[in-house]
């Protein structure tokens, strides 16, 4: 039998989002030791580990947790076959056009692709599996010199007017018992990049959080000012690879000594340091975080943690 660190570490799932899928969905239902504490079972271990790899492809938690072992395996199975190279090729294709479409300067055609592939695949489906690596391909292009200053601007231009519309039309949640976090979302002033916080801003949303975004290039002071003014539980920050690794250290060391603890900090983006050196007090998160950190955080307000 393992423990609770036990698992986060062999799974790579969070001792939080145990807990949550525990109340949530009955599973894992661990026993208790002779000192009350949770422990697993080997065949908790597997399943978690196959769960995780089944979120991490795109499926949602409430959708799987639930099934069996089999149907699990069988949900996997198709991704290291015919079927699943075939669902690549095509992804692959698709990315590869808006590339393309992006640099033969037609917008609105991107425009049109872009949303096109969004209303196929799903708002969360879209940001996870299509626009992350998107991004990522027009930064290396950038990098390279193969995408130019304008061109990359106007793909930025046209992720952020799909982008908008799509968060504009997510119906809101109604707030039962402040069951709807308040979301604050915003760059530091070096960090001009806001795509990686409108994808945020939407996985929020549709996981009913109240998302109040300040935009990029919001200075220290007006960022503690603002998340009091608008009562935030959460402040979302996002760091692209392009800020230095002291700016990032010293900004959240400065934003949680002035902001009370009640206010969590998130923070999340391609900067390297904050995986490497993940600050204490922080949350940092992935895309695919974000639906189980909301879980979490809701399960935080209706009663304390235990082991």
């Amino acid at each position: 039998m393992q423990s609770i660190s036990d698992v986060e570490r062999e799974t790579g799932v969070a001792k939080e989002t145990l807990r949550v899928w525990e109340r949530r969905y009955q599973f894992p239902q661990p026993t208790r030791d002779a000192l009350g504490q949770r422990t697993y079972s080997a065949e908790d271990i597997s399943k978690l580990r196959l769960i995780k790899r089944l979120i991490d492809l795109g499926h949602r938690p409430g959708k799987i947790i639930g099934l069996s072992l089999d149907a699990l395996q069988e949900l996997e199975r198709p991704k290291n076959g015919v079927h699943g190279a075939a669902a690549g090729d095509e992804r692959a294709a698709q990315l590869h056009s808006c590339l393309a479409l992006c640099r033969s300067h037609r917008s609105d055609d991107l425009r049109y692709r872009l949303s096109e592939t969004m209303l196929q695949s799903g708002l969360h489906e879209f940001v996870v599996e299509f626009l992350a690596p998107l991004n990522v391909m027009v930064g290396e292009g950038w990098a390279a010199g193969e995408i130019a200053v304008h061109e990359e601007h106007l793909y930025t231009e046209s992720v952020q007017i799909v982008m908008r519309h799509a968060i504009a039309n997510i119906p809101a949640r109604r707030d039962e018992a402040g069951a709807a976090p308040r979301l604050l979302l915003t760059t530091l002033p070096q960090e001009r990049h806001g795509l990686g916080l409108l994808m945020v801003e939407a996985l929020a949303a549709l996981g009913g959080a109240v998302c109040i975004s300040l935009g990029v290039q919001t200075p220290v002071g007006d960022i503690v000012e603002a998340a009091m003014l608008h009562r935030a539980d959460i402040l979302a920050l996002s760091f692209s690879s392009m800020m230095r690794p002291k700016q990032v250290a010293d900004a959240l060391a400065e934003l949680r000594g002035i902001l009370p603890e009640s206010v969590e900090i998130w923070a999340g983006g391609s900067a390297a340091v904050l995986r490497k050196h993940p600050p204490s007090s922080v949350r940092v998160l992935g895309l695919r975080d974000i639906e189980g950190a909301l879980d979490a955080w809701r399960e935080r307000r209706i009663q304390p943690s235990d082991a």
